[in-house]
């Protein structure tokens, strides 16, 4: 009888092309489905609740996949995990679900998280985890900033020119930014992103707090829908997804 099962995933992606299949290099879908087969001896396909690009992080990725049911999941978890947390790759979670549950169609509510330090000395500890950003920011103008993102709007100046989306409108439903010592926590919520959004409005926000912008220019380039006047994107290290909802 085959059987229905939810991953929660926790990864670095460093060293990784992203999430899905890549032909040039490694991807943490491909990592996953090597340790499930050894485990299960079958090929076994499963669904992401969406793609992170090359160097992008999660903290709750969520994936699931269809298989003959598991009869200790316990112990399952704990061999997955043996062959993955040396690729920097860990499971937190198995939880079995109805056969209809798909993590990607069934998703309501993606969370990403950015992560900013901001001083001039070097990162050590956070290098490749956050964006070192070494002018000093006003934390006040990014909190003012940010609310122009809540609600719906055309993103269109905010994604990727290799975006495939059909649409470019999308809903910014929660967002909050928050500075603790040198770090600085910035957090959206939507149903769904563009490829590079949460990137590119990061690095619209940063240009606002080093002064080099101010919030008519962020209001110019919602109307302009050209990504050649987006600021540049801000680095792949410092974004993770955080939780999926449903």
């Amino acid at each position: 009888m085959k059987s229905n099962y939810q991953l929660i995933i926790e990864y670095d992606g460093t060293n990784y092309k992203g999430w899905q299949y890549q032909k040039n290099g490694p991807s943490i879908q491909k990592e996953i489905e090597k340790a499930i087969k050894k485990l299960l001896k079958k090929n076994i396909r499963i669904i992401g609740s969406g793609r992170t690009d090359s160097g992008v992080h999660a903290i709750g990725q969520s994936a699931n996949f269809i298989c003959d049911k598991i009869e200790n999941e316990k112990k399952f978890l704990g061999s997955l995990n043996y062959f993955l947390n040396r690729k920097n790759i860990t499971i937190n979670s198995i939880k079995k679900k109805n056969l209809n549950f798909h993590s990607r169609f069934d998703a309501k509510r993606r969370t990403y998280k950015y992560m900013i330090i901001n001083r001039k000395n070097f990162l050590v500890l956070d290098k490749n985890r956050a964006w070192l950003v070494k002018k000093k920011l006003d934390i006040q103008l990014m909190k003012k900033a940010i609310k122009l993102f809540l609600g719906t709007h055309n993103f269109t100046a905010f994604r990727s020119s290799s975006c495939g989306a059909k649409s470019p409108i999308r809903t910014i439903e929660k967002y909050s930014i928050s500075k603790k010592g040198d770090k600085i926590s910035i957090i959206f919520s939507s149903r769904s992103f563009l490829q590079q959004q949460v990137r590119s409005m990061v690095g619209c926000i940063k240009f606002i707090g080093e002064g080099k912008w101010d919030n008519d220019n962020l209001k110019s380039l919602f109307k302009s829908k050209k990504r050649s006047l987006c600021a540049p994107p801000a680095p792949s290290s410092g974004l993770y997804l955080y939780k999926v909802t449903y």
